[in-house]
């Protein structure tokens, strides 16, 4: 078996006790972005699975998109992920 060369660590432990691999994370030709595949991206980059500028780049996100989803992360947990969440979430 062949295992491709890559930067950094093939997974992690993440802080619940749960392993991330690179295989959890969601394609990179990804379109559709439900919240459990924004919380993949933010606990990799968080974890230290992939860089920030790695997942910016491979899922073609913008910086503020990315720390958008960090800051919901960390202040109301996946749940503020769900688009049809939002408003629940939000400061007035």
């Amino acid at each position: 078996m062949y295992l491709r060369k890559v930067e950094g660590p093939r997974r992690v432990t993440l802080p619940d006790g749960r392993i991330m691999s690179r295989a959890d994370l969601p394609p990179p030709d990804t379109r559709r972005w439900v919240a459990s595949r924004k919380a993949a991206v933010v606990n990799a980059v968080k974890a230290g699975l992939i860089s920030r500028g790695t997942a910016l780049e491979t899922y073609r996100l913008s910086e503020e998109e990315l720390a958008e989803w960090e800051n919901a992360v960390a202040a109301h947990g996946e749940a503020a992920l769900r688009t049809t969440w939002l408003q629940k979430y939000r400061q007035p």
